[in-house]
């Protein structure tokens, strides 16, 4: 479990998949309601670099960007383990602290933005993304 899902896991204490948030993965939205913001998808595996250590992948996002549903999408359909914040749907103090961490990776604050290990890829860059994860 990467630091975003740990410090999550322990502020708000809930988590729950990547599927139950996103809808189907046609990008149709079937998402929970507001409350369900942050979750993981865990596809059985954990993903490994190339010296054979864990990758941490975590992706800001909102619930109603159609880029954010496509970065979900790949992760998913490559099997990806990661953890996804949907800023959007936080109350207001989550957000302000959220939106404090995210600004110290991408000034603009724009989404996505995907973190894989220390790398940070703005918007949907299937290549970037694929890349950063070695496939």
């Amino acid at each position: 479990m990467g630091l975003f899902s740990r410090w999550a896991e322990t502020f708000f204490g809930r988590s729950r998949t990547a599927a139950d948030s996103q809808g189907s993965r046609d990008g149709s939205d079937r998402s929970a309601p507001p409350s369900s913001f942050m979750g993981t998808h865990s596809p059985g595996g954990l993903e490994m670099n190339d010296a054979g250590e864990e990758k941490q992948v975590t992706l800001y996002s909102l619930s109603t960007c159609g880029h954010c549903k496509s970065t979900k999408r790949l992760l998913n359909d490559c099997s990806v383990a990661y953890s996804f914040t949907d800023v959007d749907l936080l109350d207001q103090e989550e957000r302000s602290l959220i939106l404090e961490q995210l600004r110290e990776l991408n000034p603009r604050c724009s989404f996505p933005t995907i973190v894989i290990n220390d790398r940070v890829i703005v918007g949907f860059r299937e290549n970037e993304i694929k890349e950063a994860l070695g496939l």
